[in-house]
């Protein structure tokens, strides 16, 4: 079997050409800032106080130079350190970090599984990392021991129902490819699967593309000798096994079992999401936050009207106009669509959303009384913040431009 290192010194993934941190900023979920206030700091993080971060299996660098490059254009001070086992990849994440002049990170080729020996920190971000470890509650743990108190982890691990067919064809390509170079493994893995009958659980997958993009992708999704995936019930267990409390899914409403069906009397919420998960069938991985056990709530909520508010996905100029003229907004996450639909007196409170307003200073801008606006705003937090369009953070109170 190719070890795990092994692989990633022939295909650092995910691939990335340095250059194109020219021309590009590659952002999502987990670690962007505004995303890690909401969800982890109830929205009103201290940005003046620097923060302290660790990239725990860093990879070629997504998260890294998205959480990097954000707080930098924000003004937020930041200590951030990145650890990978890959020699190859650390270098394709130094590179990208040069090309962008980012100066906050510190690299290490090391294990996340030693990530308390750098230091106890804010925010711990772990990207598709933890299901490629032997046990990954071994990793769970090691996080847990290099969180700072009040710190938070945001993570993405696997899910299973997405991935139909990928472990079939994992297992089946580890049994023919024993013992052969890595080269030679993907070649032969790639004649196979481009003859596939149509009714193979992965050639009928529509959930996944990585194998398309470049060989790095093939290989990491079919040719690991290493990967697991958790279901929303097995992930809920390591966590609590681990000393973790899931803070929230980073789009809550596809865990929502009251999206979907009428919720059975006396379901509790872990059961309600496990549910929806099965549902759904097309969820592929699990991105989310987490906070240590017996923490509490953590996330912002509309009620306190000195948070200030962010459309994240969206711009607040053509929402409003779409809104005022009582239009429905569509959205697509992989292969789920939905509609949202806002009452049109929402449309002037979208348009006064700037990223440094707070509700109170929004309620004033759009001329809404406290009683009004409390009533208008609950609408939109609900209809949007399930879905990751609205998020709460001071971050832009700092000084510096808005993180995109």
């Amino acid at each position: 079997m190719v070890s795990v290192k092994e692989q990633y010194e022939a295909f650092p993934y995910p691939e990335r050409d340095p250059e194109d941190e020219k021309t590009r900023l590659i952002t999502g979920s987990p670690s962007h800032p505004l995303e890690m206030d909401h969800f982890l700091w109830r929205g009103k993080r201290d940005w003046s106080q620097p923060l302290k971060v660790l990239v725990a299996g860093g990879g070629t660098g997504d998260g890294l130079i998205q959480l990097a490059t954000l707080l930098d254009k924000a003004g937020a001070a930041a200590e951030i350190t990145y650890l990978d086992l890959s020699t190859a990849s650390r270098a394709v994440a130094e590179a990208r970090a040069a090309m962008r002049g980012l100066t906050s990170i510190s690299f290490h080729t090391a294990s996340l599984l030693d990530a308390a020996e750098y230091g106890a920190f804010d925010y711990l971000d772990c990207c598709g990392v933890l299901h490629h470890l032997p046990d990954p509650a071994e990793g769970f743990r090691a996080l847990r021991a290099a969180l700072a108190p009040g710190g938070g982890l945001g993570f993405m691990v696997y899910a299973p129902y997405g991935r139909s067919g990928v472990y079939a064809l994992q297992e089946a390509f580890g049994a023919l490819f024993e013992g052969l170079p890595v080269a030679e493994r993907l070649e032969r893995a790639k004649t196979i699967a481009a003859t596939l009958p149509e009714g193979h659980p992965f050639a009928s997958n529509r959930n996944l593309g990585d194998h398309h993009k470049s060989d790095a992708g093939f290989y990491d999704l079919l040719l690991h000798g290493q990967d697991r995936a958790f279901s929303v019930s097995e992930l809920l267990g390591v966590l609590g096994e681990t000393g973790w409390d899931l803070a929230s899914f980073t789009t809550p409403a596809i865990y929502d079992l009251g999206h979907i069906t009428e919720v059975p009397e006396g379901m509790d919420r872990a059961q309600q999401m496990a549910v929806a998960e099965k549902l759904r069938g097309t969820v592929r991985m699990h991105t989310a936050y987490a906070v240590p056990q017996g923490t509490g709530t953590t996330i912002a909520k509309g009620t306190d009207r000195s948070l200030v508010p962010h459309l994240r996905g969206v711009q607040r100029q053509p929402l409003a106009k779409a809104v005022a003229q009582g239009r429905s907004l569509p959205l697509r996450i992989g292969q789920l669509s939905t509609e949202i639909t806002l009452p049109r007196g929402a449309a002037p409170v979208l348009a006064a959303i700037d990223g440094r307003r707070n509700l109170t200073e929004i309620a004033r801008a759009a001329r809404f009384d406290a009683l009004g606006f409390g009533t208008v705003w609950a609408q939109v937090e609900a209809a949007l913040a399930p879905w990751g369009l609205l998020l709460y953070s001071g971050l832009l109170r700092t000084g510096g431009h808005a993180p995109k």
